[in-house]
């Protein structure tokens, strides 16, 4: 490979590895957000969903402007997660109450789901499935589970213990292109079908920002991104440019870099 004249360009290989474009572009800091923010996600039409340290909830459009504001902020407690997988039902994930509250585009809330009353008391990560149901893994049982949205179990696994030497505790789920992954930080990734067989599992640690475009899983640490094949063992590694460091959480898509630093959010888009 000849050599690059910027660790970007690099960056967009990944990418564009996933997505099918041509590595001829390069990403420069186009916007900078302040704010006190400790979270943030974007959906697939660019839409920023960002919380701050007072756990409200705003919607931001691809300039940044404010789009709504959810501000439902103690009924729940602080939210553990959110997965803006479909912009028209967001699913926000609040782990000490072990509920799950469901909001519209308009961050309207539209269901909620007390995973208590399933008997579902330990559930460490949630994410929305391929047919708008929601995936739930419960700790207890060690099993994976999909719910519909009255919260009535609809499939799921086996005990996962049954079938790996180490237990995963995920702190997401992602159900993109035939299979659904559990994305542990220090045991790596566990890939299931969509009716709950378990795949295999990717045992690296010490990732975060995990991802998945088509088959490509996409993470990184405080100095590399990765770049794994769910049918390979093939793994490329990026230096992180030092302009993203230190950064709190990096997302990477098809068209942009989103990375949060300390009161801001940096958006770097390919030129």
């Amino acid at each position: 490979m000849p050599v690059l004249k910027s660790t970007l360009v690099l960056i967009f290989i990944v990418l564009a590895s996933a997505v099918g474009a041509q590595p001829d572009s390069t990403f420069q800091l186009s916007k900078i957000i302040k704010g006190n923010f400790v979270d943030f996600s974007v959906d697939n039409l660019g839409n920023i969903y960002t919380v701050n340290a007072e756990n409200r909830l705003k919607k931001l459009n691809v300039a940044g402007d404010s789009l709504a504001v959810y501000n439902d902020v103690r009924q729940y407690g602080r939210m553990s997660y959110m997965d803006v997988t479909s912009p028209l039902k967001i699913l926000l994930y609040y782990r000490e109450v072990a509920t799950i509250v469901m909001v519209d585009r308009y961050l309207n809330i539209i269901n909620t789901i007390d995973l208590r009353k399933q008997n579902i008391f330990q559930a460490r990560a949630i994410g929305l499935s391929y047919d708008n149901n929601v995936w739930v893994y419960d700790e207890q049982e060690a099993k994976l589970k999909k719910i519909d949205d009255g919260g009535n179990l609809l499939t799921q696994t086996t005990d996962i213990r049954q079938f790996v030497e180490a237990v995963p505790d995920p702190v997401s789920i992602i159900d993109q292109s035939g299979l659904v992954y559990l994305f542990d930080e220090l045991k790596g990734i566990y890939i299931f079908d969509h009716y709950g067989a378990f795949q295999r599992q990717i045992p690296i640690s010490d990732i975060r920002d995990f991802s998945v475009i088509d088959k490509n899983l996409l993470a990184r640490n405080d100095k590399y991104f990765f770049r794994y094949e769910t049918g390979g063992l093939n793994v490329l590694q990026v230096p992180i440019p030092a302009d993203y460091l230190p950064a709190i959480k990096i997302c990477l898509k098809p068209s942009a870099v989103y990375v949060l630093k300390a009161n801001t959010l940096e958006i770097y888009r390919r030129r």
